[in-house]
Protein backbone atom coordinates (compact mmCIF):
# COMPACT_ATOMS: atom_id res chain seq x y z
CA UNK A 1 0.00 0.00 0.00
CA UNK A 2 1.51 3.32 -0.86
CA UNK A 3 2.36 6.01 1.96
CA UNK A 4 -0.58 8.15 0.37
CA UNK A 5 -3.64 5.55 0.01
CA UNK A 6 -5.37 5.55 3.23
CA UNK A 7 -7.04 2.65 5.33
CA UNK A 8 -10.62 3.76 4.58
CA UNK A 9 -9.28 3.43 0.82
CA UNK A 10 -9.84 -0.35 1.23
CA UNK A 11 -13.18 -0.52 1.55
CA UNK A 12 -14.80 -1.07 -1.69
CA UNK A 13 -18.04 -2.55 -3.08
CA UNK A 14 -18.25 -6.30 -2.82
CA UNK A 15 -20.32 -8.54 -0.74
CA UNK A 16 -21.88 -7.51 2.33
CA UNK A 17 -21.60 -9.61 5.05
CA UNK A 18 -24.33 -10.49 7.75
CA UNK A 19 -22.97 -10.44 11.60
CA UNK A 20 -25.27 -11.26 13.72
CA UNK A 21 -24.56 -10.96 17.27
CA UNK A 22 -26.90 -13.38 19.47
CA UNK A 23 -27.41 -11.68 22.90
CA UNK A 24 -28.33 -14.20 25.57
CA UNK A 25 -30.00 -12.27 28.51
CA UNK A 26 -28.64 -10.92 30.98
CA UNK A 27 -25.41 -9.94 28.90
CA UNK A 28 -22.41 -8.02 29.69
CA UNK A 29 -23.40 -5.34 27.53
CA UNK A 30 -19.72 -4.49 26.85
CA UNK A 31 -19.45 -7.80 25.23
CA UNK A 32 -22.20 -6.87 22.65
CA UNK A 33 -20.97 -3.38 22.42
CA UNK A 34 -17.68 -3.88 22.09
CA UNK A 35 -17.57 -5.66 19.33
CA UNK A 36 -20.99 -3.89 17.29
CA UNK A 37 -18.69 -0.84 17.40
CA UNK A 38 -15.85 -2.08 15.85
CA UNK A 39 -18.45 -3.31 12.40
CA UNK A 40 -19.81 -0.09 12.72
CA UNK A 41 -16.77 1.81 12.37
CA UNK A 42 -15.56 -0.50 9.24
CA UNK A 43 -18.75 0.75 8.08
CA UNK A 44 -18.13 4.13 8.84
CA UNK A 45 -14.68 3.98 6.86
CA UNK A 46 -16.67 2.48 3.70
CA UNK A 47 -16.78 4.38 0.19
CA UNK A 48 -19.08 2.83 -2.02
CA UNK A 49 -22.34 1.84 -2.38
CA UNK A 50 -22.53 -1.33 0.09
CA UNK A 51 -21.13 -1.09 3.25
CA UNK A 52 -18.86 -4.22 4.19
CA UNK A 53 -21.11 -5.12 7.29
CA UNK A 54 -25.22 -5.59 8.04
CA UNK A 55 -24.69 -5.29 11.60
CA UNK A 56 -28.16 -7.42 13.75
CA UNK A 57 -28.53 -7.51 17.54
CA UNK A 58 -31.04 -10.70 18.29
CA UNK A 59 -32.47 -10.95 21.28
CA UNK A 60 -32.61 -14.77 22.72
CA UNK A 61 -35.16 -13.27 25.07
CA UNK A 62 -39.13 -13.05 25.52
CA UNK A 63 -38.77 -9.86 23.19
CA UNK A 64 -36.19 -7.48 21.39
CA UNK A 65 -35.49 -5.63 25.17
CA UNK A 66 -32.07 -7.43 25.57
CA UNK A 67 -31.58 -7.19 29.44
CA UNK A 68 -28.12 -6.46 30.75
CA UNK A 69 -26.10 -7.15 33.79
CA UNK A 70 -25.81 -3.10 34.30
CA UNK A 71 -29.52 -2.79 34.07
CA UNK A 72 -29.53 -0.56 31.28
CA UNK A 73 -31.40 -2.19 28.91
CA UNK A 74 -30.09 -2.85 25.24
CA UNK A 75 -32.84 -2.72 22.09
CA UNK A 76 -31.85 -5.95 19.89
CA UNK A 77 -33.76 -5.48 16.28
CA UNK A 78 -35.04 -8.82 16.71
CA UNK A 79 -36.13 -11.65 18.97
CA UNK A 80 -34.76 -15.37 18.37
CA UNK A 81 -37.57 -16.48 17.32
CA UNK A 82 -38.10 -13.90 14.44
CA UNK A 83 -34.71 -14.45 12.99
CA UNK A 84 -35.20 -18.54 13.52
CA UNK A 85 -38.80 -17.31 11.04
CA UNK A 86 -36.58 -15.39 8.44
CA UNK A 87 -34.33 -17.66 7.65
CA UNK A 88 -32.01 -15.27 6.54
CA UNK A 89 -28.29 -16.63 5.72
CA UNK A 90 -26.02 -15.26 8.09
CA UNK A 91 -22.24 -14.83 7.64
CA UNK A 92 -20.88 -14.56 11.42
CA UNK A 93 -22.81 -15.60 14.38
CA UNK A 94 -21.21 -14.14 17.86
CA UNK A 95 -22.62 -15.67 20.91
CA UNK A 96 -22.60 -13.03 23.81
CA UNK A 97 -24.01 -13.59 27.21
CA UNK A 98 -23.20 -12.74 31.01
CA UNK A 99 -21.72 -13.71 34.30
CA UNK A 100 -25.45 -13.32 35.49
CA UNK A 101 -26.52 -15.82 33.35
CA UNK A 102 -24.43 -18.33 34.78
CA UNK A 103 -27.24 -19.52 37.36
CA UNK A 104 -29.08 -21.13 34.86
CA UNK A 105 -29.07 -23.36 31.83
CA UNK A 106 -29.54 -22.02 28.73
CA UNK A 107 -32.66 -22.73 26.94
CA UNK A 108 -31.88 -25.91 24.61
CA UNK A 109 -34.21 -24.25 21.62
CA UNK A 110 -31.38 -21.53 21.80
CA UNK A 111 -28.72 -24.05 21.89
CA UNK A 112 -30.15 -26.09 19.17
CA UNK A 113 -30.43 -22.81 17.12
CA UNK A 114 -26.46 -22.17 17.42
CA UNK A 115 -25.72 -26.18 16.76
CA UNK A 116 -27.68 -25.65 13.36
CA UNK A 117 -26.11 -22.19 12.41
CA UNK A 118 -22.71 -23.25 12.84
CA UNK A 119 -23.28 -25.92 9.82
CA UNK A 120 -24.18 -22.85 7.31
CA UNK A 121 -22.41 -19.43 8.54
CA UNK A 122 -18.63 -18.85 7.76
CA UNK A 123 -17.61 -18.31 11.27
CA UNK A 124 -19.52 -18.78 14.58
CA UNK A 125 -17.94 -16.68 17.29
CA UNK A 126 -18.20 -16.45 21.41
CA UNK A 127 -17.34 -13.13 24.08
CA UNK A 128 -16.46 -14.37 26.78
CA UNK A 129 -19.11 -16.59 28.83
CA UNK A 130 -20.76 -17.28 25.46
CA UNK A 131 -18.54 -20.09 25.27
CA UNK A 132 -20.24 -21.93 27.60
CA UNK A 133 -23.12 -21.86 24.99
CA UNK A 134 -20.92 -23.20 21.75
CA UNK A 135 -19.60 -25.77 24.40
CA UNK A 136 -23.26 -27.18 25.35
CA UNK A 137 -23.91 -27.12 21.76
CA UNK A 138 -20.77 -29.53 21.00
CA UNK A 139 -18.85 -26.65 18.73
CA UNK A 140 -15.86 -26.64 21.42
CA UNK A 141 -15.32 -30.60 21.50
CA UNK A 142 -11.95 -31.41 20.29
CA UNK A 143 -11.05 -27.68 19.79
CA UNK A 144 -8.91 -25.26 21.50
CA UNK A 145 -11.10 -22.11 23.25
CA UNK A 146 -10.54 -19.57 25.59
CA UNK A 147 -13.14 -17.92 28.11
CA UNK A 148 -12.38 -15.25 30.50
CA UNK A 149 -9.56 -16.67 32.87
CA UNK A 150 -11.89 -17.26 35.72
CA UNK A 151 -14.16 -18.88 34.35
CA UNK A 152 -11.49 -21.16 32.45
CA UNK A 153 -11.51 -24.14 35.23
CA UNK A 154 -15.23 -23.97 34.94
CA UNK A 155 -15.39 -24.58 31.15
CA UNK A 156 -12.81 -27.52 31.36
CA UNK A 157 -15.11 -29.23 34.40
CA UNK A 158 -17.88 -29.02 32.23
CA UNK A 159 -16.59 -29.86 29.51
CA UNK A 160 -14.12 -31.84 29.65
CA UNK A 161 -13.88 -32.81 25.33
CA UNK A 162 -12.85 -28.75 25.01
CA UNK A 163 -8.94 -27.88 25.40
CA UNK A 164 -9.44 -25.28 27.38
CA UNK A 165 -6.62 -22.42 27.35
CA UNK A 166 -7.17 -19.93 29.58
CA UNK A 167 -3.85 -17.35 28.75
CA UNK A 168 -5.06 -16.08 25.53
CA UNK A 169 -7.27 -13.19 24.76
CA UNK A 170 -9.20 -15.05 21.89
CA UNK A 171 -8.31 -17.95 20.13
CA UNK A 172 -9.18 -19.44 16.26
CA UNK A 173 -9.77 -23.00 15.49
CA UNK A 174 -10.97 -24.02 12.22
CA UNK A 175 -14.30 -21.61 11.72
CA UNK A 176 -14.79 -21.45 15.50
CA UNK A 177 -13.40 -18.55 17.61
CA UNK A 178 -13.83 -17.57 21.20
CA UNK A 179 -12.37 -14.78 23.24
CA UNK A 180 -11.89 -13.55 26.95
CA UNK A 181 -14.81 -11.17 27.82
CA UNK A 182 -14.91 -7.24 28.12
CA UNK A 183 -12.01 -5.65 25.87
CA UNK A 184 -11.08 -8.66 24.33
CA UNK A 185 -14.54 -9.35 22.45
CA UNK A 186 -13.42 -5.98 20.82
CA UNK A 187 -9.59 -7.45 20.02
CA UNK A 188 -11.40 -10.38 18.73
CA UNK A 189 -13.41 -8.47 16.34
CA UNK A 190 -11.03 -6.43 14.91
CA UNK A 191 -9.41 -9.80 14.34
CA UNK A 192 -12.40 -10.40 12.23
CA UNK A 193 -12.77 -7.46 10.45
CA UNK A 194 -8.63 -7.96 9.96
CA UNK A 195 -9.58 -11.48 7.77
CA UNK A 196 -12.32 -9.76 6.32
CA UNK A 197 -10.59 -6.21 4.94
CA UNK A 198 -6.86 -6.02 5.69
CA UNK A 199 -5.18 -5.08 8.94
CA UNK A 200 -4.79 -1.44 7.68
CA UNK A 201 -8.44 -1.57 8.10
CA UNK A 202 -8.58 -3.05 11.29
CA UNK A 203 -5.54 -0.59 12.38
CA UNK A 204 -7.60 2.23 11.37
CA UNK A 205 -10.32 0.95 13.39
CA UNK A 206 -8.57 0.52 16.55
CA UNK A 207 -7.33 4.16 16.59
CA UNK A 208 -10.57 5.79 15.99
CA UNK A 209 -11.50 3.60 19.09
CA UNK A 210 -9.04 5.12 20.77
CA UNK A 211 -7.25 1.69 21.48
CA UNK A 212 -3.98 1.71 22.91
CA UNK A 213 -3.01 -1.19 20.88
CA UNK A 214 -4.41 -3.39 18.82
CA UNK A 215 -3.73 -7.09 20.62
CA UNK A 216 -3.09 -10.21 18.34
CA UNK A 217 -5.42 -13.46 19.70
CA UNK A 218 -1.79 -14.67 21.61
CA UNK A 219 -1.72 -11.59 23.85
CA UNK A 220 -2.12 -13.08 27.40
CA UNK A 221 -5.25 -11.94 29.18
CA UNK A 222 -3.10 -10.46 31.66
CA UNK A 223 0.20 -9.97 33.25
CA UNK A 224 2.35 -12.83 34.59
CA UNK A 225 4.00 -10.38 37.16
CA UNK A 226 0.00 -9.32 38.18
CA UNK A 227 -0.91 -13.32 38.64
CA UNK A 228 2.67 -13.86 40.46
CA UNK A 229 1.19 -11.72 43.44
CA UNK A 230 -1.25 -13.92 43.93
CA UNK A 231 1.59 -16.14 45.13
CA UNK A 232 2.38 -13.46 48.90
CA UNK A 233 3.20 -15.28 51.43
CA UNK A 234 3.44 -18.13 49.26
CA UNK A 235 7.14 -20.24 48.95
CA UNK A 236 7.43 -18.78 45.37
CA UNK A 237 6.81 -15.07 46.72
CA UNK A 238 10.43 -14.07 47.30
CA UNK A 239 11.76 -16.40 44.33
CA UNK A 240 9.45 -14.30 41.59
CA UNK A 241 10.45 -11.12 43.41
CA UNK A 242 14.14 -12.48 42.92
CA UNK A 243 13.16 -13.57 39.21
CA UNK A 244 12.47 -9.92 38.06
CA UNK A 245 15.36 -8.79 39.33
CA UNK A 246 17.73 -11.03 37.97
CA UNK A 247 16.17 -11.19 34.30
CA UNK A 248 19.61 -10.78 32.11
CA UNK A 249 20.68 -14.00 34.48
CA UNK A 250 20.80 -17.99 33.56
CA UNK A 251 17.59 -18.68 34.92
CA UNK A 252 17.36 -22.65 34.74
CA UNK A 253 15.03 -24.58 36.40
CA UNK A 254 18.11 -25.77 38.63
CA UNK A 255 18.88 -22.60 39.56
CA UNK A 256 16.00 -21.35 40.77
CA UNK A 257 15.46 -24.48 42.76
CA UNK A 258 18.90 -24.32 44.30
CA UNK A 259 17.59 -20.43 45.47
CA UNK A 260 14.29 -22.04 46.95
CA UNK A 261 16.40 -24.51 48.69
CA UNK A 262 14.31 -27.43 47.30
CA UNK A 263 14.16 -29.99 44.82
CA UNK A 264 13.40 -29.12 40.68
CA UNK A 265 10.31 -31.90 40.89
CA UNK A 266 9.17 -29.94 44.42
CA UNK A 267 9.52 -26.38 42.25
CA UNK A 268 7.73 -27.43 39.24
CA UNK A 269 4.48 -28.98 41.72
CA UNK A 270 4.96 -25.32 43.78
CA UNK A 271 4.35 -23.55 40.36
CA UNK A 272 1.83 -25.66 38.88
CA UNK A 273 0.05 -25.30 42.36
CA UNK A 274 0.46 -21.68 42.74
CA UNK A 275 0.78 -20.24 39.06
CA UNK A 276 -0.74 -23.16 37.22
CA UNK A 277 2.27 -23.05 35.08
CA UNK A 278 6.14 -24.09 34.58
CA UNK A 279 9.20 -22.61 35.86
CA UNK A 280 10.69 -22.16 32.37
CA UNK A 281 7.17 -20.93 30.82
CA UNK A 282 7.03 -18.31 34.02
CA UNK A 283 10.58 -16.94 33.35
CA UNK A 284 10.09 -16.07 29.56
CA UNK A 285 6.48 -14.31 30.22
CA UNK A 286 7.83 -12.36 32.48
CA UNK A 287 10.82 -11.82 30.35
CA UNK A 288 8.52 -10.88 27.14
CA UNK A 289 6.57 -9.11 29.49
CA UNK A 290 9.62 -6.38 30.79
CA UNK A 291 10.85 -6.83 26.87
CA UNK A 292 7.20 -5.00 26.18
CA UNK A 293 7.70 -2.23 28.88
CA UNK A 294 11.18 -1.30 27.57
CA UNK A 295 10.19 -1.20 24.19
CA UNK A 296 7.19 0.90 25.42
CA UNK A 297 9.28 3.45 27.11
CA UNK A 298 11.68 3.78 24.52
CA UNK A 299 14.83 4.94 24.54
CA UNK A 300 16.71 1.73 24.37
CA UNK A 301 18.29 -0.07 21.13
CA UNK A 302 16.52 -3.59 20.02
CA UNK A 303 20.22 -4.99 21.30
CA UNK A 304 19.46 -3.55 24.91
CA UNK A 305 16.07 -4.36 24.87
CA UNK A 306 16.88 -8.18 24.56
CA UNK A 307 20.13 -8.17 26.96
CA UNK A 308 18.22 -6.76 29.76
CA UNK A 309 15.23 -9.27 29.60
CA UNK A 310 17.70 -12.01 29.35
CA UNK A 311 17.82 -12.75 25.74
CA UNK A 312 20.85 -13.70 23.98
CA UNK A 313 20.66 -11.80 21.15
CA UNK A 314 17.76 -9.81 18.93
CA UNK A 315 16.94 -12.94 16.86
CA UNK A 316 16.27 -14.83 20.08
CA UNK A 317 13.97 -12.25 21.03
CA UNK A 318 12.74 -12.13 17.80
CA UNK A 319 11.35 -15.81 17.87
CA UNK A 320 10.17 -15.64 21.77
CA UNK A 321 8.26 -12.05 20.83
CA UNK A 322 6.56 -14.26 17.86
CA UNK A 323 5.82 -17.01 19.65
CA UNK A 324 4.33 -15.15 22.68
CA UNK A 325 2.56 -12.33 21.26
CA UNK A 326 2.70 -13.20 17.83
CA UNK A 327 4.31 -10.29 16.32
CA UNK A 328 8.02 -9.11 16.11
CA UNK A 329 9.12 -6.92 18.71
CA UNK A 330 9.97 -4.13 15.51
CA UNK A 331 6.07 -4.69 14.44
CA UNK A 332 5.42 -4.01 18.47
CA UNK A 333 7.60 -1.01 18.49
CA UNK A 334 6.14 0.36 15.51
CA UNK A 335 2.82 0.45 17.02
CA UNK A 336 3.70 0.71 21.02
CA UNK A 337 7.05 2.57 21.21
CA UNK A 338 7.54 6.46 21.27
CA UNK A 339 10.60 5.79 19.44
CA UNK A 340 9.17 3.74 16.79
CA UNK A 341 13.41 3.84 15.22
CA UNK A 342 14.10 0.96 16.87
CA UNK A 343 15.51 -1.85 14.79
Amino acid sequence: MSKTTKASDLLVCGTQKRVVILGVPPVDSLDVIGPAEVFAFANKQHRGDAAPYNLELVCAGANERLESSTGIALMAHKTLEQERREKKPIDTLIVASGWNAMDKKIDETIIDWIREQSTVVRRVCSICVGAFALADAGLLDGRRATTHWRMARRLAELYPKVRVDPNPIWVKDGNVYTSAGISAGIDLALGLVSEDLGDEVAMEIAKNLVLFLRRPGGQAQFSMTLQSQHAAGSNLDELCLWINEHLSSELTVEILADKLSTSVRTLIRLFQRELQTTPAKYVEDVRIEAACRSIELGGRSMEEVARRSGYHSVDVLRKAFIRRIGVSPKEYALRFSPNSDLA
